[in-house]
């Protein structure tokens, strides 16, 4: 015996397209959170040497050593 029911078929597929929107949305959202952030005066290893640079830990010389091995490696 055959049933039929064309409403559930219609809602079940109403269902589908909303899960798969937002599970489309969420994944977006993931990758723009995982971004990484360009602010100020460079990105993160540049910033980071260049606080080590401010706080005396390393001196003009080195500074711009590794900030040049720093902007060939990301060429």
């Amino acid at each position: 015996m055959m049933y039929d029911y064309p409403h559930v078929m219609s809602m079940g597929s109403g269902w589908a397209v909303i899960v798969v929107s937002l599970l489309l949305a969420i994944a977006v959202a993931a990758v723009v959170a995982a971004w990484p952030a360009r602010r100020g005066s460079g990105s993160g290893p540049e910033r980071v040497l260049a606080d080590r640079f401010a706080r005396g830990e390393i001196d003009a010389e080195e500074y711009e050593q590794r900030l040049r091995t720093l902007q060939i490696s990301r060429r």
